[in-house]
């Protein structure tokens, strides 16, 4: 029996129903990459909206994908609910409901911070993409 203490924390199990998918560890604030280089986090005013890392708590009973339990998934932005904390008996951390439609890409290993989605110009002119910066020499 799921029991709401208040509006901010659930004490129980929740299940997704369909091929829903419960993700924890999502992160929000500031990223610091290996060099050093500290990312603010600006969402939505200077680099844009970008899609988040998340890892995967539970699927419901239709989801067939091939990512697992624990398995980190990369989600495209917006595509997430707000965060309920729940305490399933083993402390409380924060879940997020997502739509496995919304997952673009899946990894067994927490993926580090240094890789980037699309490019910034400072004038903001451009946001082209050169094919070329992908191909590995």
């Amino acid at each position: 029996m799921v029991q709401a203490n208040n509006l901010n924390t659930v004490n129980g199990v929740l299940e997704p129903v369909g091929n829903r998918v419960l993700v924890t560890d999502m992160y929000f604030g500031e990223q610091k990459t290996n060099s050093g280089l500290i990312i603010s986090s600006d969402n939505g005013k200077t680099r844009g909206v970008y899609p988040r890392w998340a890892r995967v708590h539970k699927k419901g009973p239709d989801n067939n994908d091939p990512y697992n339990i624990g398995d980190w998934v990369l989600v495209e932005h917006g595509r997430w609910t707000r965060g309920i904390k729940i305490n399933e008996g083993d402390g409380e951390t924060v879940v997020r409901m997502i739509e496995a439609e919304a997952v673009m890409i899946w990894s067994d290993e927490k993926p580090d911070n240094t890789f980037t989605i699309g490019k910034e110009f400072d004038d903001m002119s451009s946001f082209d993409i050169d094919p070329q910066t992908f191909i590995n020499n």
